[in-house]
């Protein structure tokens, strides 16, 4: 069962205007979507992007409409969210709401391939009409590729032992499934030895990151979307793991404007155009309640900010 994460928390710092225009930047199985719709009045809009093909058919029953409102579901990367826009003739959104990363479904779908729970081929792509599979990296990627993608997105420190061992195991044979994977990834750093999480959760992560080019496209939508979001409107951001979760503090760090004292005497703001502010000094974290009843909410980071202060 598909249960949106910190869903009253997003709704909350999302939802100022219920006439407005938002966005859901990942429409996964629609829950937040439906939560936002079902928060908006006659003239509302929601406009929700998947990469995804399965998310979009999955939720167009379930964001039927009513009272006026309009909904439009937008196949492609939210990296290209204002080229859509552009498309659909709107200027400015008083909201946007990204859920990143991994989607319950796709985790869940064997033949994704973005778990090892279950042996299946190794695919990995959130847009299975374009892009190479995890497969076809890890079988052609170098040993220092492997390393450096395994380093920088799973930040595992034994990313050039297990790039060794990927390496060798394919000399023999081709590595084509996630169950192959992750038994080399185990052998390279020596079994479970007590570890909570399996040995292979990083490089599997580390994969998705790759193939997908999740931060890139995290960078471009925070970039061409601030400036999209009317003044008082407001960004929400789902994360669920360090690295997401430092890009976007440091982007929005960069926008909130700080004093800097002058020689002559007083101070100057100092922030990069629009500025924002923070809508909680700290990221919010899920309910102790929440992460009993789902155990995905555990990793969660909320953060959210105001255009235009």
């Amino acid at each position: 069962m598909h249960i949106p994460v910190m869903l009253d928390e997003c709704l909350e710092a999302l939802v100022t205007d219920p006439k407005g225009i938002y966005v859901d930047g990942t429409l996964g199985n629609g829950g937040h979507s439906a939560a936002i719709l079902a928060r908006l009045e006659e003239g509302g809009m929601l406009i929700g992007f998947d990469r995804d093909t399965d998310a979009i058919e999955r939720v167009q029953e379930k964001l039927k409409t009513e009272k006026g409102r309009r909904v439009e579901l937008v196949h492609d990367n939210y990296a290209n969210m204002a080229a859509q826009l552009d498309r659909l003739g709107i200027d400015k959104v008083d909201g946007l709401l990204l859920d990143l990363g991994v989607s319950s479904f796709q985790l869940d779908l064997a033949e994704r391939g973005f778990s090892f729970q279950q042996d299946a081929p190794m695919d990995m792509r959130m847009d299975r009409t374009q892009g190479q599979t995890a497969a076809e990296v890890v079988n052609a990627a170098s040993e220092q590729e492997l390393a450096d993608l395994i380093f920088r997105y799973g930040e595992d420190r034994a990313s050039r032992r297990i790039a060794r061992a990927i390496v060798e195991a394919r000399a023999k044979l081709r590595i084509e499934t996630t169950g192959q994977l992750a038994a080399i990834v185990e052998r390279a750093k020596g079994g479970r030895k007590g570890r909570k999480t399996h040995p292979a959760t990083q490089t599997f992560q580390a994969l998705r990151m790759a193939v997908n080019d999740e931060l890139a496209g995290i960078e471009q939508v925070l970039e061409t979307m601030v400036d999209r979001v009317k003044e008082g409107g407001r960004i929400v951001v789902l994360t669920f793991h360090s690295l997401e979760d430092r890009l976007v503090k440091q982007f929005f760090g960069a926008h909130v404007p700080r004093e800097e004292s002058l020689q002559q005497g007083g101070v100057r703001r100092i922030y990069e155009e629009p500025p924002v502010k923070w809508i909680w000094k700290k990221p919010l974290v899920a309910t102790a309640q929440e992460q009993a009843v789902n155990p995905r909410s555990r990793s969660a980071k909320l953060r959210a900010v105001e255009v235009g202060v």
